[in-house]
């Protein structure tokens, strides 16, 4: 196990492998302080992870309330993880179809499938019904478990 202490510089070899990612689970707190996790799908650009998430979800209110959280990629086998400790913070909720928050998310999307979404119109359409916004997550600190060390 390896620990990457912070300041929003992960090691370089972390960092690709976090590029390379999608599939994480989600730690926030809950009121009680509690953890509450989620499933979710996330793009990473070296400096931050993104993820979309819908306004009225408790991984968002827990955020909202507690920026501190944990990230936790998981790699090809078991045993082969980085959970990523981050500071969250919250973009504006998606109110009008095409808004700077729905052209965010649809980027975000395209970034995690990897192609252009094939009908932008509907996507922005549904980001507003489901008051999606994109939560970003500025890594503090990792440990990582079956990485190869430089």
């Amino acid at each position: 196990m390896a620990s990457h202490p912070g300041n929003n510089a992960l090691d370089p070899q972390l960092t690709q492998w976090l590029r390379q990612r999608r599939q994480a689970v989600l730690a926030t707190a809950r009121r009680d302080g509690t953890p509450q996790t989620s499933n979710v799908l996330f793009a990473f650009d070296g400096e931050r992870a993104r993820i979309s998430v819908t306004t009225s979800r408790a991984k968002t209110a827990n955020m909202r309330r507690h920026p501190g959280v944990v990230l936790h990629v998981l790699g090809d086998t078991f045993w082969q993880y980085a959970a990523v400790t981050c500071t969250a913070s919250l973009g504006p909720v998606s109110s009008e179809p095409g808004d700077q928050a729905g052209q965010d998310l649809l980027a975000l999307y395209e970034q995690i499938a990897q192609s252009a979404h094939p009908n932008p119109g509907e996507f922005y359409q549904v980001m507003v019904s489901e008051r999606r916004l994109v939560a970003a997550l500025a890594p503090v600190s990792a440990v990582t478990s079956g990485l190869a060390q430089q």
